[in-house]
């Protein structure tokens, strides 16, 4: 009798002495299979990487599976990698490398070299007070610390103060039994001052260098001293330093200022005696002894054209009264007084600052190990409150003082812009290239001086380059000289929006003024208004990237803002440019010579900055949050289905482990 279709089973007969075997899998053995599990997750992790940044991304959507799913891995057999057993051996383990770092640090400590040099590095503990008269009268003081270094001196004295020392990086460096010299708690880099980078010259080596730039020989100041406030565990905010230039009988002769805004700009100023009353140096009397002998004053005024405090404009000016604190003939030690005032343009005094001694400098040479504990508690906190309070007493004289802020402008030629972003500095170092390009192409004998912005070069070299177009080689000192000097690094970033290279000098100069150029007259001679080159593209993905470039580029806005907070934008009327944007030059030189990575990371800056301009209001910062909102959600939505596949897997490696 046959079996009617009811009766049908899926499985095969039964033979004597086999054991049953199902020719189907249930869903759920899908998920408890760990090679199909591993293969899923492998698979679903790549795709997300792939339609995100990378690892980061795929990190995350794990992250949000875990927290979802609400896995335990302890109940998954792991349990056992978090057991008491470990805690042991690993506990002796981490006593074994603190012993061993003790003993390290105490029995590799190089000697250091003596300074047999004038001065010796101090500590000064000082108080600084602001007090503004105009147009509103505010006052306030806190407490602060500089330090004091002969330049020249490299080494580190007594564990608290180091300059010049270079220490191994890395995790080799836990495990070096080579005797080196340590840093202290307060270090002073090179690289932090002056000229940015070029660390390696040394303080006296980018004093040098500096001078020379201000047409002074370094020679007439053999000695120099550096008070300011260094860095404390790795952290730096410095407002001013104060260089105190010495003459060969060891007088003050001159002073360097270097102010640093909150903008992260700098501007130094030489300040040498000049011959009127408003300038002078007094106290010191050579070859007449004196007891005790007077101390020697500095008195100097110059023009304000750097911007510091959003309450007062780039106007007026500033007067100094400095005090040398190695008074008398650089064997002194404080006190350090030193007084700033501010008058407007106008004759207004509007602003005096002092730094006034806060008790006696102090010798890290002569600190007990209590002594420095105790030093260390009292002002180690100093320079991390540095910060805090000037934004605190800004926002009294905004709110209660209602004082109207002056919005920043572009830094002039004489002062050094902020640091570039990460965007900026690989579109300089495709400029640098294209502008060498340029250079290359014109017939003119031409020598053209680029001087960068924002960037910290390893040389100094690297700071100015001199290109020579074939002409200038050729023609033996005849060639026309010009400079260009970017005076902030937003001038890449705008310099990528015109699709024509003479209108993009032109306007950055006489409008935004993001850059200087020493002779306008020149720039047609190697910066041709000529039509952008066409497409000549060798892969899909750059003809989509490109045409997108084209599509989105449009002309920058001029970069005007109003004086003050109270004053309105000027609004010209709107304006549509006819124009047929093509891609400019510059794209063209980057298709037809950078190498395919420039090529990839031009793309990547260009887009980034154009869809910036679209739909974060021009800022790359905002368009990177929105970015990671994004992922986030896409992650979010993707973690359940992902969560499942971990669930299997882990259900799997759990039964792997009991069997």
């Amino acid at each position: 009798m046959m079996a009617g279709p009811s009766s049908l089973s899926s499985s095969p007969p039964a033979i004597a002495g086999s054991v049953p075997v199902s020719v189907q899998l249930p869903a759920s053995a899908i998920l408890t299979d760990p090679v199909r599990v591993s293969l899923a997750i492998v698979l679903a992790a790549v795709g997300y990487s792939a339609l995100c940044s990378g690892p980061y991304d795929v990190l995350l959507l794990l992250f949000l599976a875990f927290v979802r799913q609400d896995l335990n891995l302890a109940s998954a057999g792991f349990g056992g990698l978090f057991s008491w057993s470990l805690a042991k051996p690993v506990g002796g383990s981490m006593l074994a490398f603190l012993t061993f770092q003790l003993f390290r640090l105490r029995w590799t400590r190089a000697d250091q070299q003596p300074w047999y040099g004038p001065g010796k590095a101090l500590l000064f503990p000082c108080c600084t007070t602001h007090s503004r008269m105009f147009p509103e009268k505010h006052s306030f003081s806190y407490s602060y610390l500089v330090v004091g270094v002969p330049v020249g001196w490299q080494g580190t004295a007594g564990g608290m103060i180091s300059t010049g020392v270079k220490t191994k990086s890395g995790l080799s460096s836990w495990f070096s039994l080579t005797p080196q010299a340590r840093k202290g708690w307060y270090d002073i880099d090179a690289g932090d001052y002056l000229q940015r980078g070029m660390a390696e010259l040394g303080l006296r080596g980018k004093l040098d260098a500096y001078l020379r730039t201000q047409d002074v020989d370094p020679a007439i100041y053999p000695h120099a001293y550096l008070v300011t406030a260094a860095r404390f565990l790795g952290y730096h905010f410095n407002p001013v330093s104060f260089w105190y230039l010495y003459d060969v009988d060891k007088s003050l002769a001159a002073m360097i200022l270097e102010v640093n805004n909150t903008f992260d700009e700098r501007r130094m100023y030489l300040l040498t005696p000049k011959d009127d009353s408003s300038s002078q140096i007094a106290g010191e009397s050579k070859g007449i002894e004196q007891n005790p002998p007077p101390r020697t004053v500095l008195k100097q005024s110059w023009p304000k054209d750097f911007h510091v405090s959003p309450f007062n404009s780039r106007q007026g000016s500033y007067s100094l009264t400095a005090v040398d604190p190695l008074s008398p003939f650089m064997q002194g030690t404080g006190p350090l007084t030193n007084t700033i005032n501010l008058v407007s343009s106008k004759g207004h005094g509007k602003l005096v600052a002092r730094l006034i001694p806060d008790g006696d400098a102090v010798d890290p040479a002569t600190m007990t190990f209590y002594h420095k504990f105790r030093f260390l508690a009292a002002w180690g906190w100093v320079g991390f409150a540095t910060f805090p309070r000037i934004v605190k007493e800004a926002g009294l004289l905004f709110f209660r003082r209602k004082l109207h802020v002056w919005f920043k402008p572009e830094p002039l030629k004489e002062s050094i812009g902020r640091h570039a972003d990460t965007t900026e500095r690989q579109l300089e170092a495709i400029f640098r290239r294209y502008l060498r390009h340029l250079v290359e192409q014109s017939t003119e004998p031409l020598a053209v001086k680029y001087i960068s912005a924002g960037l910290s070069p390893n040389k100094q070299d690297d700071a100015a380059e001199l290109m020579l177009s074939p002409a200038a080689r050729d023609a033996a000192g005849a060639a026309e000289e010009l400079e260009i000097k970017v005076l902030t690094p937003v001038f890449y970033s705008r310099f990528v929006h015109y699709a024509h290279d003479l209108e993009a000098f032109f306007c950055e100069l006489n409008e935004s003024c993001t850059v200087w150029v020493s002779r306008q007259d020149l720039l047609p001679k190697f910066v041709l208004k000529k039509p952008s080159p066409t497409l000549n593209l060798s892969s899909l993905t750059d003809f989509a990237c490109f045409k997108i470039i084209q599509r989105l580029r449009t002309r920058p806005e001029r970069i005007q803002r109003p004086l003050t907070s109270s004053a309105a934008a000027v609004k010209k009327p709107a304006t549509v440019d006819i124009r047929d944007f093509r891609i400019s030059s510059m794209d063209g030189y980057v298709l037809a010579h950078e190498a395919p990575r420039a090529k990839a990371a031009y793309k990547s800056c260009v887009l980034t900055l154009f869809l910036a301009d679209r739909i974060a209001l021009g800022m790359v910062p905002l368009l990177g949050a929105q970015r990671l909102v994004l992922h986030v959600m896409f992650a979010w939505l993707l973690s359940p289905s992902v969560g499942s596949l971990l669930t299997g897997l882990v259900s799997a490696v759990r039964r792997i482990g009991e069997s």
